[in-house]
């Protein structure tokens, strides 16, 4: 029998995959448990529709990644911390108050664990920070780390 799955299934599938399953375990398992529905003409043709929107959705979200990362690259963030002697800053700059600075001065919403910094901020200067926007696109974000006053 053939079925759609619904959800993925172990050792069978992903969601959305047509499968040939015995019939008793079709009925019994896939179906009984909601995981899947017999392939169908009508079920087919949902598959296909659904298929086509996600793949619509997809690609939307990749042009607005590509956007954003066009608008990041021009954009610098400011961020004031306590300094020392030499620039050296008491404590760091984290993401999440990169993530915030970003909010307040540029309007924008980036999450912090998108953010890749390889080690903290921990003196005064100007720093690239990289942006995982969507899994095929990343951006780079300038940040300026000044005393405050």
């Amino acid at each position: 029998m053939k079925v759609i799955l619904l959800q993925d299934v172990k050792g069978k599938g992903k969601k959305g995959d047509l499968i040939e399953a015995n019939d008793s375990y079709a009925r019994n398992v896939l179906i009984a448990k909601k995981l899947g529905v017999e392939a169908t003409g009508a079920a087919m043709n949902d598959l296909k529709l659904r298929n086509a929107h996600e793949e619509k959705v997809a690609e939307e979200n990749l042009e607005s990644a590509k956007k954003l990362a066009e608008e990041l690259k021009e954009k610098t963030v400011t961020l004031s911390i306590k300094a020392g002697k030499d620039g050296k800053t008491f404590g760091s700059v984290s993401t999440k108050e990169i993530s915030e600075a970003v909010k307040k001065q540029l309007d924008l919403e980036l999450d912090k664990k998108k953010m890749v910094l390889p080690e903290p901020i921990k003196a005064i200067g100007t720093y690239e920070v990289t942006v995982k926007l969507h899994r095929e696109v990343t951006g780079t974000l300038r940040v300026k780390v000044v005393e405050e006053n």
